[in-house]
């Protein structure tokens, strides 16, 4: 699970550890990293790390590998790890390097993550992808252009994979939930997120609970008909 030591990827490694899976976070901040394995291990759960920078292929190939070599199996992969980048403003107005950054974490990571993934995978025939994507990438976030085009272009990249791989026992999907009550949402100004909540018809975030939930399906044995396709969570905006 990348993006695993905070927020939605915390959530979901959670969900999967207390159901019985072995679970290594990815994650570049390994301050956080580290504390989020600690905490679960008081727990009992089966958890250990690598640090990772998604964005690096090198990194990304060499601790992908390092999971399949010790166990020699690769059965799921979450990546939620991203950014929102610039925001609260309109596209006249964003640097463009800013915009570049966004792209290289949310979608570039999003691609090396499931091509090494699924190398693995390939190896039993077997193993569920699930990429992070936004209920912004299908209807875009006014004032948020890098990270709409970004969560965008995530939805196009599982809708072409699930279609590569659907003879092979691995699934590729994708989840697009709505604005989740996050750290990183906290950080942002209050009027960027009224303006996402207000899209909303039950008028609330959603809840990390509730993504973990949904995720924990679309990667479990039971979810073995569906790939190429992104799941809303969005409480009826979508």
């Amino acid at each position: 699970v990348t993006g695993g030591g905070s927020g939605l990827g915390k959530a979901i490694a959670h969900r999967l550890a207390s159901e019985g899976a072995t679970v290594y976070i990815f994650d570049h901040d390994e301050s956080v990293m580290i504390a989020t394995v600690t905490e679960f291990q008081k727990e009992g759960l089966l958890v250990n790390s690598h640090s990772v920078d998604v964005t690096a292929e090198k990194s990304v190939q060499k601790q992908i590998t390092a999971v399949y070599d010790q166990h020699q199996r690769l059965d799921v992969m979450v990546n939620c790890a991203g950014i929102i980048g610039p925001h609260g403003k309109n596209i006249t107005e964003i640097d463009t390097a800013g915009f570049d950054t966004t792209i290289n974490v949310n979608l570039r990571g999003s691609f090396l993550m499931t091509k090494y993934a699924l190398r693995e995978m390939m190896k039993k025939n077997y193993g569920r992808v699930l990429l992070i994507a936004s209920i912004a990438g299908k209807e875009g976030n006014a004032g948020m252009c890098a990270y709409s085009t970004s969560k965008s272009a995530v939805i196009g990249l599982v809708k072409t994979v699930g279609k590569e791989f659907a003879e092979s026992g691995i699934t590729i999907n994708g989840l697009a939930p709505a604005v989740i009550r996050t750290d990183m949402v906290d950080k942002m100004e209050d009027d960027q997120v009224t303006y996402m909540t207000d899209k909303i018809p039950m008028k609330r975030c959603g809840t990390l609970e509730e993504v973990a939930s949904l995720a924990s399906w679309i990667v479990s044995q039971e979810a073995s008909f569906n790939t190429g396709f992104t799941f809303d969570l969005s409480g009826g905006r979508a």
